[in-house]
């Protein structure tokens, strides 16, 4: 039989976007002991250079590392595109990111056309850059940057017209190129 660590699973986000992440993390493992981090202090992160990024990856890391977790999961796209590769080379742990979704978007799209909403950081990151070389050669990707929105579910206004408005001006580019993935 194989023993579990007692030390816990770290998470990261720049703030509450990630909870997701650890929704489904416990759900898989509900006997893991899960910290959370939201770094909601400096959020969100796609405004901030690739440097600001590193750095505020790192604080978190050590942070949780100073809890004892055995592993790290950034839950952050700005943070995994612009920070991860720093982090496992720095740090003596294991670390998940979360990668550019465009890889099954592209993959899977009928219509050749995939919708792309996301933070300045990620969007002008080298990781997403590579992915989208990759994977999406003869798909049509619309890129749109989400300002705003991080900082609406930031502030819990996700239910509120305000939100709903954002939303609707962010996507209709790309619904007019009539994607299917988003």
């Amino acid at each position: 039989m194989t023993q579990v660590s007692s030390q816990p699973i770290g998470i990261f986000d720049s703030g509450i976007g990630g909870t997701s992440i650890f929704k489904e993390i416990h759900q898989l493992l509900p006997h893991e002991d899960i910290i959370y981090l939201a770094d909601s202090k400096n959020a969100p992160y796609g405004y901030k250079s690739k440097e600001e990024i590193i750095a505020l990856s790192k604080k978190n890391t050590e942070l949780l590392l100073a809890q004892g977790c055995k592993i790290i999961v950034v839950a952050c796209n700005t943070a995994t595109v612009n920070a991860i590769d720093v982090l496992r080379s720095t740090y003596n742990v294991p670390f998940i990111g979360i990668d550019p979704a465009i890889k099954p978007a592209a993959l899977n799209s009928k219509n050749k056309a995939v919708g792309i909403l996301a933070t300045k950081g990620t969007l002008s990151s080298e990781l997403f850059h590579k992915t989208s070389e990759l994977f999406a050669k003869n798909i049509e990707v619309i890129e749109v940057i989400g300002a705003g929105l991080v900082e609406a579910i930031e502030q819990g206004n996700i239910g509120q017209p305000s939100t709903k408005q954002l939303l609707s001006q962010l996507l209709q580019p790309m619904l007019h190129k009539n994607i299917d993935y988003l």
